[in-house]
């Protein structure tokens, strides 16, 4: 059974930054990737970033980019969101997922999730 659980959440002010944590079990995740997603009340949930396990390709969403990493640690069975320039358009529940491709569209789906973390980012 995978287990996705993600921390770092939190309140930071515009322009600050945080680190989202997704600490995976139940693997082998060798033949997957992981992915960020994120929901505020009311949108959709929206592609945020994506990394292979392997660590060869990342994928981000435009609003994003520049801004945000992903990146993984193997030996910790880890994924991380470094979150820099922060927005309030940023603001939103963030959640890790287990993913087939780092490319998002109609080919890509998602095995598991996380039960998310609360980034606000206040003005």
């Amino acid at each position: 059974q995978v287990e996705l659980v993600e921390s770092g959440g939190g309140l930071v002010q515009a322009g600050g930054s945080l680190r989202l944590s997704c600490a995976a079990s139940g693997g082998p995740f060798s033949d997957s990737a992981m992915a960020w997603f994120r929901q505020d009340p009311g949108k959709e949930r929206e592609f945020v970033a994506a990394i292979n396990w392997s660590g060869l390709g990342t994928k981000y969403a435009d609003a994003v980019k520049g801004r945000f990493t992903v990146s993984r640690d193997k030996s910790k069975n880890t994924v991380y969101l470094q979150m820099n320039s922060l927005k309030s358009e940023d603001t939103a529940v963030y959640y890790c997922a287990v993913v087939n491709t780092i490319i998002p569209g109609p080919t890509q789906s998602v095995a598991s999730w996380g039960q998310g973390t609360q980034v606000t980012v206040s003005s």
